[in-house]
Order: C-alpha cells, then structure tokens, then sequence
C-alpha cells in the first residue's frame, strides 16, 4: 500500500518537473526575445563601451543557465516516470538548486526533495 502511495508522488514529482522545465524554456525565451528586442529601441550614445556587451554576455549566462536546468529537469522527471536510478539523483540535484526559486521553486523543490529521499521511495529505484 506505501509503495502504491509512493508511485503517486513520484510521478507528481515527475509531473511538477517536466511542467516547470518547459515553463523555463518558454519563459526564458520570451525574455531572450523581449530583451533582444529592447536593445534595438535602447539609446546607447552616452553608454561606455563595455555596458553592452556586458548586459548580453549577463543575459547570455542567465539563459544558459535557466535552459540547462529547465532540460536537466525535463530529462529527470521523464526518468522518475520509469523510475530509473539516475533520475532520482538528478531530481535531487535539480530540486536543492530549485529551491532558490522563491517561492514557486522552493515549494516544488522541498516536495521533491521530501519524496525522493523517503526510504519507501528509494526501494522504488533499485
């Protein structure tokens, strides 16, 4: 019966994960858009030299680092759904850097967190 109840979570976890990781994909797209379409209306005469590549080598990094962690978390939770060892671990790691995400990350990832280590859960990945 715990078992069955654990499977649920998981695949909730699962769920959550994959439906976070597009949501980032897409919203960190409209932004790279949004702001690539900004800096054609953006006056830049009397900014210095180095501001602008700055602010795109910034935003290059973040969209970097939001697209990998959104596909690391689409690619975990298609895992959790067959529940393959691997995919637990990378959840785990996805879910604690998630948590900086307030508040929506931070609720997903103490669930996600909170299932994947529960000893019923882990009898599930081996």
């Amino acid at each position: 019966m715990e078992e069955n109840k654990m499977k649920k979570h998981v695949t909730i976890v699962a769920a959550f994960r994959i439906g976070l990781g597009f949501l980032g994909l897409v919203g960190i797209s409209i932004a790279w858009f949004a702001v690539a379409f900004a800096m054609d209306f953006i006056p830049l005469e009397d900014v210095p030299e180095f501001v602008v590549p700055f602010i795109k080598g910034l935003i290059g990094f973040i969209f970097i680092i939001v697209a990998l962690l959104s596909i690391l978390g689409i690619i975990g939770g298609i895992g959790l759904l067959s529940f393959r060892s691997w995919a637990r671990i990378l959840t785990l790691v996805v879910s604690a850097i998630s948590c900086l995400n307030i508040p929506i990350g931070t609720l997903v990832g103490v669930y996600s967190i909170w299932v994947l280590v529960q000893d019923e859960t882990k009898k599930l990945f081996v």
